[in-house]
Formats: C-alpha cells, structure tokens, sequence
C-alpha cells in the first residue's frame, strides 16, 4: 500500500499537467493582446457610426475605393478636434467660445450639465498632461510605518506660507489598494521625504499589487556580475 506521502518529491509533471500549464500561460499571453485589440476595434467601430452619418454621402471614402474602411471616422474627428482646438486658441475663437458660455449661462438645466462636463474634462485632461516626478517613501499614518507615495511638487501660495516648518514642504499624494487613483494628499516636509530609485510606474504596479510585483532591479541587457 503506497500513500502520497511514498511518491517522489521532485517527480515531472504528467502531459496533462504540462498541456494546463501551457495552456494557462498562453490564456495570460492572449488575453491582454486580445482585449486591447477588441476594445480598439470596437470603439473604433463607434465613433465611425457617429462621425460617417455626419459626412456628406458623395464625399465618404466608400464612394471612391468601393469598401467600408473602419476607423475613418475616427481619422475625421481627430482632424475636425485638432482644427477646433486650433481656432479655439486664437482671439476670434476664444471670443466665440466666450459668447457661446454667456448664452449656457442663460440656460437654467443646460448650464448645470454644461458645466459639470466641462469641469470634468479639465480634471481629467489636466491630470494626463501631468504626472508625478518621483515615487518616495514617508512615515504614514505614525512613525515605523512606511508608505508609498507620489511626489507632484512643491508646496507653494498659502500652504508654504502658513505652514511652520524649518524646511520646504512636497506635495505628496498618497494611493490607496487596489485603486491607485483615490488616497490622500500631504504637504511633507523636505527632510521627511525618502526619495526612491524606482520609477514611478513600477511603485504603481506595487501599490495595485498589494506588494506583490517588486520592481525588477536587475538590468536585462548587462551581463550579471
């Protein structure tokens, strides 16, 4: 009579078990691929179905090379966006754009809905054209016990003014896990920030792990020592 126990403790996987092993490996190869492509393609497919019925008929691309190409549409609202934003910047379209807000402003409902839609795409856009400089570390929320945290910049205005301290103060924003995009902001003092090495895209992966995935210290193309 043999128990688990008796088998060898380095014995190789069985093929079933080498075939799931594969096949998992491949699921976490395909899956982001597969994903990120169906997700361009689909939104691809919705801004066309949007932006083509706007486009006079004679002046579509089927009409001239025969088939529907996807993401036409998509090239059309970047091209009319761009155009926009480049009137827009000048005194004729800021003027435009002045007057069209005094009309909503007008509007009880409509100027409620305009102006949450565009507070949210300022936010929004705002926080793409910046980011963070340096991922670092501080004792939060007591001494002994470290957190991760984003540096933006230095604090400035008021904050600086009023705060007592014998150094500056760095704005740092403190994530949470696994949802890295909500924490906390603290005005730091300088001594007390520990800047680190790693980038601040690996201290993201960090946070939203949960301290599982460390970035990687060692540098692929030189040789080990």
């Amino acid at each position: 009579m043999t128990t688990p126990f008796d088998q060898e403790p380095h014995r190789k996987p069985g093929l079933l078990a080498r075939l799931r092993s594969s096949f998992l490996t491949g699921i976490v190869v395909i899956a982001p691929v597969g994903l990120t492509l169906w997700l361009l393609w689909t939104v691809m497919g919705w801004i066309d179905g949007v932006v083509l019925p706007l486009v006079p008929h004679n002046l579509r691309p089927e009409q001239y090379i025969g088939i529907n190409l996807r993401g036409v549409g998509l090239i059309i609202f970047l091209l009319f966006t761009i155009m926009v934003g480049w009137i827009a910047k000048g005194i004729i379209g800021r003027s435009l754009i002045n007057f069209a807000e005094n009309l909503v402003d007008r509007m009880p409902v409509v100027r409620s809905i305009y102006s949450g839609i565009k507070q949210i795409s300022e936010t929004v856009f705002a926080q793409a054209e910046s980011s963070f400089d340096k991922a670092c570390l501080i004792e939060y929320p007591r001494r002994g016990i470290w957190a991760i945290g984003f540096v933006s910049t230095k604090a400035k205005g008021e904050i600086a003014t009023r705060a007592q301290t014998s150094g500056g103060l760095m704005s740092v924003f403190i994530p949470t896990t696994p949802n890295p995009t909500s924490g906390f902001l603290l005005f730091v003092p300088e001594e007390d920030v520990t800047m680190l090495d790693m980038s601040v895209e690996d201290a993201a992966k960090l946070v939203i792990s949960a301290g599982l995935v460390y970035p990687n210290a060692k540098d692929p193309s030189q040789p080990p020592k």
